[in-house]
């Protein structure tokens, strides 16, 4: 019973399963799923992430699962909110300051810390290209962000993200323009909404 409950939650999560969704759903983690992982020839991407062998990986929610603490960030962010249509060769993820970056630098991560005050500012859910939920920075923390002259955003990416934020029904200037202040990057900003506008 245990394995055909795993089954279903795998596909409900569009073929990909974690420790913590088994633990979620009170299903053993014993020799039930040990069996559906060796009847199904699961691919293990960690201790903690289970894909079904039809499915393809999903980067972004393998990054996540393995460091939860993380929030995808810069060009990453970009990709997952529409504003560019560039596939990140790395993906960039953001922690607190107090956090230690060098396993997943070591995993071949971008990794930033930022203060506390400012990591959770902007913090949404989004969907992944494979349909799974992850951790991300909304559009204006985003845009933010890549103006950063220490963040070593292409300008080409900077403007073309401005563009197409300018360009869709669910821009929030009041609400850039806020995080713009808390972030001091307002003379950074200000440029692009001007020539956009």
């Amino acid at each position: 019973m245990s394995q055909s409950k795993v089954l279903k939650l795998a596909y409900k999560n569009n073929g990909t399963i974690t420790s913590a969704m088994i633990t979620e759903e009170k299903i053993s983690r014993g020799r039930p799923f040990t069996l559906f992982s060796k009847n199904r020839k699961t691919r293990t991407y960690s201790p903690c992430v289970y894909i079904l062998p039809e499915v393809w990986d999903d980067e972004f929610l393998n990054a996540q699962t393995r460091y939860k603490k993380s929030v995808f960030s810069l060009g990453s962010a970009l990709f997952l909110l529409g504003l560019t249509d560039r596939t990140p060769a790395i993906l960039t993820l953001t922690f607190p300051s107090s956090y230690n970056v060098t396993a997943p630098r070591n995993q071949g991560y971008r990794c930033n810390r930022v203060k506390n005050a400012e990591f959770n500012l902007g913090i949404i859910t989004t969907t992944t290209p494979a349909g799974n939920l992850v951790k991300t920075y909304n559009a204006e923390r985003t845009l933010c962000d890549i103006v950063k002259p220490s963040n070593r955003v292409d300008i080409q990416l900077i403007t073309a993200a401005f563009k197409q934020y300018m360009a869709s029904y669910k821009r929030n200037l009041p609400l850039l323009s806020e995080y713009a202040k808390i972030l001091k990057v307002e003379k950074k900003i200000k440029p692009y909404i001007e020539v956009l506008q």
